[in-house]
């Protein structure tokens, strides 16, 4: 499965302290092994390293306005 630039998903991620996390986010730009995305619980840009990333999937159907 491919994550593409405009897509929603759903992944459980690694945060630098170590802490793990469940977040829904649109992914904005992908390069050099980050993601640009928009956290769609805050609304704040953010920016996940994707070898920290633990699982993920497509969100199907928007959930978030």
């Amino acid at each position: 499965m491919k994550m593409s630039i405009g897509q929603t998903i759903e992944m459980i991620y690694l945060d630098q302290a170590g802490k793990i996390t469940q977040r829904t986010i649109e992914v904005r730009g992908i390069r050099d092994g980050r993601i640009r995305a928009t956290c769609l619980s805050t609304g704040q840009p953010r920016v996940f390293l994707t070898a920290n990333i633990l699982s993920w999937h497509p969100v199907r159907g928007r959930r978030y306005a």
